[in-house]
């Protein structure tokens, strides 16, 4: 820009003065060669940054335009430029209200016997610098919470080790997961979910020193860097803060959550002397505590190392495993407690390693879970078993139910319905010979999704078993909202049932509600006969368990289904027990006198000769009644009754002694331990008659307990049958819903055709009239509801049914009359009639 230096004052002229004008950024023009550097020219984006008019700015000194202080930054600058000729640049905020500005300083080009002048431009910087000063905050923070983020997290654990080097002092890293979090976002939306983390991350601000760091690697997994910690016990002291802390309630969109958090724990040098070893430890360490249930801290130990090494070499072992077929199918039978057959098999999975050998389903599914290889291995198991389904149909072996277990992840992939059948269709099996085993667990993950899905299950026509049922929520609700057919008891209660009241009593409650909304109900881990006939009495229909089979290959499924394995009778749920009578005394002859007289009366008779061999002998065997001598060495008659009471209350205990202890005797008799009381010498007759009348006795109670068995199971049969009538009536309803609403867009639509369309019934009424049909036949008054020979004779010249195509006249022009048949493709009946100009082609 050239200046009139002549008269620097007078306004710029043509196109040069609207540019000064126009110019966006601050220009001035300072006289170079007057030592107080005086204004010559500003233009009107200067005026604006300073808040000044140009007549209050020319004259005045350039050097005072960066402060009072004759020092000040932009003076220096002024001088210096004036005096090399060096151009000069810097950042200047005049004071605390201005704004921030580049200022850039230069001797503008002029004749050499012109006046020096400084040309000074001025950018106003302040919000670019602000975007700056938030990007650089970003690149070391997090967006959500404003704490730490990696970047800025891996400086702070550096500066804090080489801390801690200089001073011999220690250094902890915390990695910390809040439990339960990804519920909070499921049920109350991201919204809350953010809202917690940014309440959790203020709290534990608040427990930590100016020295410490809290940062946060995304989703709800914080970091931590405690400096200069002397040892664990204070590491300890602040991760307990922490969690009682993050333990109290959380007002968030207007609710109170509570939360809880994991910790795991590593130390420096202790652990690791690197920063990124040192926070794996403390991931590792983590994985540790949230498997513990939550609420957990532990600090880092070398068998983490190791079981994690060991844990990513299993992974890598199992993909290859599913790939070079090297996983197979067990399965253990479960047996029907009314009819003692196998009735059902559930496929159970196996590893056979090359190496390891057989590795149990204990050690690999979690490892499966974990590397998001349970939905490929849920595929192979429902094909594999398919085949074996096909193998044993092909053997000619009697078809058998196979339960596959469904994982929560394969449970909640939308394709489960769809794969399951396709592997139905391609294989040829029943839908009703395979039924899938779901947790409650899984089901409640979701339960609309779950509704969803059970229905498409149950619509293939697979049966649904809810497994472990007793471990987790154990719902009446749940049972009653969902579409199950079988319920099975975990082993976890099974084990106590004979020895355990509450576990007994809590399995009673299981088969009850069960049983009355239709469900059948079996029991895992059913080990022994006491078990069995505790389940085979309490009306449970199945077992499953090493008593009846343990888990078998398909070869060994084959053998079991050909030779009709199957419960010995005397544990079937309804049968009739022969006559068994225990005789227990310690003198052998007593004991053949009495074998001999009772033999003809066809009892089948056990002998003991000792009270705890009496036990022994109950244990093993199915007893009716107990005749038993008093005085007996180690354990009297009285106690041996009053234990056998207690642990086989159906008996009928006599005793027969010539011994008597009155109160020993009375106390017995009185708590019921004894139903007679008999001596020696005995009378023949009188003794036979006492025990047939006990066995008479017990067969009542055998009898009723018989009937009501009977009573139950066809109860539960009728429950199961209501059930199943209500899932009919249920999907009728749902199809007439859909049908009600085809209907009506079918009447809709026609309403708009142009066409005339009447409906006619199976019996000639007309039963539909489209707007068009009214308005064609309005003189005929009303036609609908009534016969339609009748109300429309135009259409039926001569009586002709409706039925096929003719030509008929109305007001004296030819029309085509079509009736169609409804019914070829739809439950519907009658006919539909259209009426259109007829048009003789030539």
């Amino acid at each position: 820009m050239e200046m009139d230096t002549a008269h620097s004052s007078r306004p710029l002229a043509g196109a040069a003065a609207a540019a000064w004008a126009a110019c966006a950024n601050g220009v001035l023009l300072v006289d170079a060669g007057d030592p107080g550097l005086p204004i010559l020219a500003v233009n009107p984006a200067f005026c604006r940054l300073r808040g000044s008019t140009e007549a209050g700015l020319i004259g005045a000194s350039a050097l005072l335009l960066g402060g009072t202080d004759p020092d000040n930054p932009l003076a220096a600058a002024l001088r210096t430029a004036a005096a090399d000729g060096a151009t000069q640049s810097l950042l200047l905020r005049a004071d605390a209200c201005a704004p921030l500005c580049r200022w850039t300083i230069s001797v503008a080009p002029a004749a050499s016997d012109a006046p020096r002048q400084l040309v000074c431009v001025v950018d106003d910087v302040s919000e670019l610098h602000e975007q700056q000063a938030m990007l650089a905050h970003l690149s070391t923070h997090d967006a959500l919470t404003g704490l730490a983020n990696r970047a800025l997290f891996n400086e702070r654990l550096q500066a804090a080790m080489a801390q801690a080097q200089g001073r011999a002092g220690g250094v902890a890293v915390l990695c910390l997961a809040l439990d339960g979090f990804n519920l909070v976002n499921e049920s109350l939306g991201y919204v809350a979910g953010d809202q917690l983390l940014i309440s959790v991350a203020m709290r534990v601000q608040a427990c930590m020193r100016p020295q410490d760091t809290l940062s946060r690697h995304g989703g709800n997994e914080f970091v931590l860097v405690l400096a200069d910690v002397a040892d664990s016990a204070q590491v300890q002291a602040v991760c307990e803060h922490i969690v009682r802390v993050i333990g109290a309630p959380f007002p968030v969109i207007g609710q109170s959550l509570h939360a809880g958090c994991s910790i795991g724990i590593a130390r420096y040098p202790q652990d690791a002397d690197d920063g990124v070893t040192l926070l794996r430890y403390a991931d590792m360490a983590l994985s540790h505590a949230r498997g513990l249930g939550g609420n957990q801290l532990r600090f880092f130990a070398a068998e983490m190392n190791q079981r994690t090494a060991e844990r990513a070499q299993m992974e890598a072992a199992l993909r290859i495993a599913l790939i070079e077929g090297q996983l197979q199918l067990q399965y253990q039978p479960l047996a029907d407690l009314q009819q003692g057959a196998i009735c059902a098999l559930e496929a159970l999975v196996r590893w056979q390693h090359p190496v390891m050998g057989l590795i149990p389903a204990g050690r690999f599914i979690p490892l499966a879970e974990a590397a998001g290889l349970t939905i490929a291995l849920g595929h192979w198991s429902l094909h594999r078993a398919m085949e074996d389904m096909v193998a044993w149909r092909t053997a000619g072996l009697p078809p058998v139910r196979v339960a596959i277990n469904i994982s929560p992840k394969q449970f909640r992939d939308a394709a489960l319905p769809q794969a399951v059948a396709d592997a139905l269709a391609t294989s040829g099996i029943a839908p009703a010979l395979l039924a899938l085993e779901i947790t409650e667990a899984a089901l409640m993950q979701d339960p609309l999704a779950s509704d969803a899905t059970l229905a498409q299950l149950k619509a293939l026509g697979v049966g649904l078993t809810l497994d472990d049922f007793g471990t987790g929520y154990s719902s009446l609700n749940h049972l009653k909202r969902f579409p199950l057919d079988l319920v099975k008891i975990d082993c976890g209660l099974t084990v106590n049932i004979v020895t355990g009241a509450d576990d007994a009593a809590l399995v009673k409650t299981i088969i009850s509600m069960a049983h009355h909304l239709g469900i059948e109900v079996a029991a895992e881990g059913v080990e022994t006969e006491a078990q069995c006939d505790f389940l085979r009495r309490n009306m449970c229909d199945q077992i499953q368990g090493w008593f009846f089979s343990k888990p078998c290959d398909r070869d060994q499924v084959a053998s079991l289904l050909a030779a009709r394995h199957a419960l010995p009778p005397h544990l079937l749920r309804i049968q009739k027990q022969p006559r068994t009578l225990l005789l227990v005394d310690d003198e052998q002859n007593i004991v053949s006198a009495l074998k001999r007289l009772l033999r003809r009366d066809g009892y089948q008779i056990l002998s003991a000769n000792s009270g705890q061999e009496g036990l022994d002998v109950l244990a093993a065997n199915e007893v009716e009644v107990i005749v038993s001598d008093q005085r007996m060495p180690g354990m009297i008659g009285a106690d041996f009754l009053r234990a056998a009471k207690n642990l086989y209350p159906d008996t009928i205990r006599i005793m027969l002694s010539g011994y008597t202890e009155l109160q020993s005797v009375t106390d017995a008799v009185n708590e019921g331990a004894i139903f007679k009381f008999l001596t020696k010498p005995w009378d023949d007759d009188q003794l036979r008659t006492h025990i047939a009348e006990a066995f008479r006795l017990k067969e009542i109670a055998n009898d009723n307990e018989r009937l009501n068995l009977e009573l139950r199971t066809a109860n539960h049969e009728l429950a199961a049958a209501n059930r199943r009538m209500e899932d009919v009536l249920r999907q009728k309803q749902q199809q007439i819903t859909r049908d009600e609403i085809s209907l009506n867009v079918a009447r809709e639509l026609l309403q708009f055709v142009p066409l005339a369309v009447i409906g006619l019934d199976d019996e000639g009424m007309v039963a539909f009239v489209n707007d068009a049909a009214e308005r064609m036949f309005r003189q005929n008054g009303a036609i609908l509801g009534n016969e339609a020979q009748i109300v429309l004779p135009e259409l039926f010249p001569d009586g002709l049914a409706p039925s096929g195509s003719h030509q008929v006249f109305i007001d004296g022009r030819c029309f085509q009359v079509v009736a169609h048949p409804m019914g070829a493709s739809s439950q519907s009946r009658g006919s539909l009639l259209t009426i259109s100009v007829y048009e003789e082609t030539a």
